[in-house]
């Protein structure tokens, strides 16, 4: 299970390599997604609180990155936050996910992308439930889900 230890260690001295990369042009990109898609994940935006598709879900199934289709979350490990964006405990597996140090907005935050296609997600904080306390908040247009 991860901690916020490791999510700093992995920010700073680097991640786990993924298990396969997929890199597109700007262009394919562009093709492949949705105006909203290509702007969270392409150009590291946020969809406003409680927007997304994907905020009041609960059906069983896993969260895939909408870029790649990389297995990210599971809807196991997802609960309610009250922030408005889905959040999750836990990646699906550990080199799923990229941890970025995120110097904007005059905060230090940490960045998540998808490790495979380097697509932004959000960001994870030190404040979920227990065991992990890790909260993921989560932009419904960087995923899609794939239901049991």
């Amino acid at each position: 299970m991860l901690t916020w230890k490791d999510v700093i260690h992995f920010s700073v001295h680097g991640n786990p390599a993924p298990d396969r990369r997929v890199e597109k042009s700007e262009a394919q990109w562009k093709e492949q997604l949705t105006p909203e898609e290509f702007r969270v994940t392409r150009q590291h935006g946020t969809e406003a609180p409680h927007s997304g598709a994907l905020c009041s879900t609960h059906d069983a199934g896993k969260y895939n990155c909408v870029c790649c289709g990389t297995p990210l979350f599971d809807s196991g490990i997802k609960f309610e936050s009250g922030t408005g964006w889905p959040s999750f405990t836990q990646p699906i597996a550990e080199n799923a996910i990229k941890y970025i140090k995120d110097t904007s907005f005059g905060m230090v935050r940490v960045e998540v992308q998808c490790n495979t296609c380097d697509a932004h997600l959000g960001h994870v904080f030190p404040d979920g439930p227990e065991p992990s306390g890790l909260r993921y908040c989560i932009n419904s247009a960087s995923m899609q889900m794939e239901k049991e």
